[in-house]
Parts: C-alpha cells; sequence; structure tokens
C-alpha cells in the first residue's frame, strides 16, 4: 500500500484551484489518487515522492502550510 499525505494548502478556495493543484500532483510517477478539500484547503495524496508533490504543488501557484 502507498503512503498517503496530507498538505495543509491555505491559498485553495475554489474548483479552480483544485483543478490547478489536480493537474499538476495526479501525472506525477507513483501518483495514486489526489483529493482535495476546498473546504478544508487540504491536498491528500496516495503514492509518489513528497518532494516532487510539494513541488508539483509550488508550481501550481500555492503554498504548503
Amino acid at each position: 500500500m502507498s503512503d498517503t499525505r496530507t498538505y495543509t494548502v491555505p491559498g485553495i478556495s475554489c474548483d479552480h484551484c483544485k483543478r490547478a493543484i489536480e493537474d499538476k500532483v495526479t501525472p506525477l510517477t507513483g501518483v495514486d489518487t489526489v483529493e482535495i478539500d476546498v473546504e478544508a484547503k487540504t491536498v491528500t495524496v496516495a503514492g509518489g515522492d513528497s518532494s516532487d508533490i510539494e513541488s508539483a504543488i509550488s508550481a501550481a501557484g500555492y503554498a504548503i502550510a
């Protein structure tokens, strides 16, 4: 089973934010699932490398708290 990590991303406020992050994180090697909760401002990712995921969230224009 792959590792699941949850990141708090305060800048998430709408579906556009959600799609922008999904578009960057989903294609990463090893990522199985990406779940974004707009209300809770969290990104939960199963699989993948944590530094790649953090870089992808950053590349989408969002900071991790």
